[in-house]
C-alpha cells in the first residue's frame, strides 16, 4: 500500500487524553497525528491541567477542541460522548494516555499496598480504558483505533513500579477483551509498550534516574526510545497500515523487552 505519510490520518477525528505538558507522550502522539491530517480533540481532567492543555493546543495545534473529562466521574465521561457527538458525529481514534497511583503506594514493598490505593490505580490506570470505550465505541462508526499505554512492569517486576505494573497488567487484559468485543464492528484497540521516558508520571517513581541508565545499557540499540519513536509507533496504529492488527501490545523500547535481565 502506497500512502502519504502527511496525510494518512488525513480526515480522521481522533481524541487524546493523558496531555499533561510538552513532555507527554501523549503531546508527542498528538503532534505526530496533527502532522498527519487528523483533526484533535483534547480531552483534560480539571481546571488545574487546563490552561497546560490550553496553551500547548493554541500555540502548536489551533483549532483543536477542549473537553474535561475526569474518568473517575461517569457524568463526566457521558458528557465527553456528547461533546463529540454534537461537534463530530463520527470518532475515528482514541488515545488513552492515562494512569495514576499515589507515590506511597510506589514505594517499599508492594505487599503493602493499601486496599484503596490498589482500588485507586486499578480505576484510573485500567478501567478507564474500558469505561471511555464504552461511551464512545458508538460514535465510531466507520471502524478505527483505540490505542492506550503500557510499560513493561506489566510483566517483569520493576523497582518503585509496584501498584502501577499490576494496573498495567489489566491494563493490557483489557486491550485484548475489548479487541475481542469491539473487532466486528471494525475497531482495533491495541498498546503501546514504551520504554522508561522521562515524564511527569515518571517523576513518582523512585530512583527513576537510575532505572534509566540500566534499561539503557541493556537495550539491543544501546540507546532509550523518544517520545517521538512512540509517537510514530502509535501513527501505525492510528492508520491504515495497521488495518489488520488488533489485541496487541506492541513494544517501543529499543528491544529491552526481550533481554532476560
Amino acid at each position: 500500500m502506497q500512502m502519504n505519510l502527511e496525510k494518512m490520518l488525513a480526515g480522521k477525528k481522533i481524541l487524546i487524553m493523558g496531555v499533561a505538558n510538552q513532555r507527554s507522550i501523549a503531546w508527542a502522539i498528538a503532534k505526530a497525528y496533527a502532522s498527519a491530517g487528523a483533526d484533535l480533540a483534547f480531552s483534560y481532567q480539571n481546571e488545574r491541567f487546563k490552561g497546560k492543555v490550553e496553551r500547548l493546543v493554541e500555540n502548536e495545534i489551533p483549532g483543536s477542541l477542549l473537553i474535561p473529562c475526569d474518568v473517575a466521574e461517569d457524568g463526566d465521561l457521558e458528557n465527553l460522548s456528547a461533546v463529540l457527538q454534537d461537534q463530530w458525529g463520527v470518532l475515528h481514534g482514541i488515545v488513552h494516555s492515562l494512569a495514576y497511583a499515589r507515590k506511597e503506594e510506589l514505594d517499599g514493598m508492594f505487599v503493602n499496598t493499601s486496599r484503596e490505593g490498589f482500588l485507586l490505580a486499578q480505576n484510573i490506570s485500567a478501567y478507564s480504558l474500558t469505561a471511555v470505550s464504552k461511551r464512545l465505541y458508538p460514535l465510531m462508526k466507520k471502524g478505527g483505533s483505540i490505542i492506550t499505554l503500557t510499560f513493561q512492569g506489566s510483566e517483569r517486576v520493576v523497582p518503585n513500579y509496584n501498584v502501577m505494573g499490576v494496573a498495567k497488567a489489566a491494563l493490557e487484559a483489557s486491550v485484548r477483551y475489548l479487541a475481542s468485543d469491539l473487532g466486528s464492528m471494525g475497531i482495533r484497540v491495541n498498546a503501546v509498550s514504551a520504554g522508561p521516558i522521562r515524564t511527569i508520571s515518571a517523576k513518582g517513581v523512585k530512583d527513576f534516574n537510575r532505572l534509566l541508565e540500566g534499561v539503557e545499557e541493556k537495550t539491543p540499540l544501546r540507546r532509550l526510545a523518544g517520545a517521538n519513536e512512540v509517537a510514530d509507533t502509535a501513527l501505525f496504529l492510528a492508520s491504515d497500515l495497521s488495518s489488520a492488527v488488533t489485541g496487541t501490545v506492541l513494544f517501543a523500547d529499543c528491544g529491552y523487552h526481550i533481554m532476560g535481565a
